[in-house]
């Protein structure tokens, strides 16, 4: 038997499929369907599933997975064992919670700084208590390029490639690649040496759409020991939710 992890954002839906803590299947879509889900659930026998959505409208879907597994929607409710501190739990983005628990149940008794890069850059401490109390929200890689263009008169709006490394400011277009991408660089850099003051031992996880990137490019620093990069962090977290 297996459970089913769901992770519907704003561009695509993340699927995981777990054999205890083992992911066994994986695969991204650009949105999930009523057939994807009853093929899922005939190939692998799902005993329980969840999900975790920006999007209200999943009434099928649910009630799909209610018929067939022991299903639950994902919330700041589910704790698995991490005290939540959050001031306002109703409004904790549930990628944020979620990245939090995965990272509890690979580093339990660990502090754990948790980097989840994608629309926009979040950062969140778990403490070696497994206590949460919060974090900070940034703009995004591409964000802050199309920033730069939109609230300035003159200046493009520059594509970059996560590919390459971070270029020299040798012309505009350049520049502003070098201002961004080693502007996150030094943000993250700087969360990570802030938050070795209040936690020693500190794991620090790099998750999301730009943690490839971010991560090659951490190689060199001094906090590269440190840090991990796991694509899965959030997955993970879901399927904490209703371990057994």
């Amino acid at each position: 038997m297996h459970n089913l992890s769901i992770d519907i954002g704003n561009t695509s839906t993340k699927v995981a499929i777990f054999e205890g803590k083992e992911i066994v299947h994986y695969q991204r879509l650009s949105k999930i369907t009523d057939n994807d889900l009853i093929d899922l659930i005939e190939k692998f026998s799902i005993k329980k599933s969840i999900i975790s959505t920006v999007d209200e409208e999943i009434i099928s879907l649910e009630n799909l997975l209610k018929s067939k597994t022991t299903y639950v929607r994902f919330s700041a409710l589910l704790s698995n064992g991490v005290q939540n501190k959050y001031k306002t739990p109703s409004t904790l983005g549930l990628d944020r919670w979620a990245g939090i628990l995965g990272a509890n149940a690979i580093f339990r008794t660990k502090a754990c700084l948790v980097i989840d890069a994608g629309t926009c850059i979040t950062y969140d401490l778990l403490n070696a208590k497994s206590e949460y109390f919060g974090g900070s929200i940034s703009p995004g890689i591409t964000m802050r390029f199309k920033a730069v263009h939109e609230f300035t008169g003159r200046l493009p709006l520059v594509n970059w490639d996560a590919e390459n490394n971070i270029p020299n400011g040798i012309d505009t277009v350049s520049a502003i690649k070098n201002g961004v991408l080693q502007g996150v660089k030094n943000e993250i850099e700087g969360f990570i040496a802030l938050n070795n003051i209040k936690e020693s031992a500190l794991k620090v996880i790099i998750t999301g759409g730009d943690a490839d990137f971010l991560f090659k490019q951490l190689q060199n620093s001094i906090f590269a020991p440190q840090i991990i990069k796991d694509p899965y962090l959030v997955l993970k977290g879901l399927n904490e939710a209703i371990a057994d």
